[in-house]
């Protein structure tokens, strides 16, 4: 609600033009307070029949694990031992991509001092010749603070 003061150009014959929002107001939180009350609680449930005690232990077995270590010199190790020319580290790749039932899990051990076009190379080899599951192992020693 507005007032002009010290305006000669007003008459008090004139009334207020602007709608008054109270009454609105009012209406609209009684009747959202109404719909609130009204509104029945979400007690709906679902039975589920979940299985009880331990579950069954595994009967497949554990996947084979390659280990590949790239020392701070950039040498690279197959399970401990050293590789010894870019051949033969593609064989062994070669080979563990063919395995059979399934492929063994590659770890990469990159050291920190590695170079990174070392790591690469392996990761790209790797990739290029159809190893599917490998992984990046000792990541905590490249975070801050150590």
């Amino acid at each position: 609600m507005g007032m002009n003061v010290g305006s000669d150009s007003t008459t008090e014959d004139e009334g207020i033009v602007d709608i008054n929002t109270t009454p609105l107001i009012d209406v609209m939180l009684v009747l959202l307070i109404m719909l609130i009350i009204t509104i029945p609680l979400q007690t709906h449930s679902v039975a589920l029949d979940l299985p009880q005690g331990n579950p069954p232990p595994s009967s497949a077995p554990d996947p084979e694990v390659v280990t590949v270590k790239i020392d701070f010199d950039n040498t690279i190790l197959w399970n401990g031992s050293p590789v010894t020319s870019e051949d033969d580290l593609q064989n062994r790749f070669r080979a563990a991509a063919a395995a059979q039932p399934e492929q063994p899990e590659m770890h990469i051990f990159p050291d920190r001092l590695a170079t990174y076009k070392t790591v690469a190379h392996v990761l790209a080899d790797a990739q290029r010749l159809g190893i599917t599951k490998l992984g990046i192992v000792g990541h905590a020693q490249f975070s801050e603070g150590q």
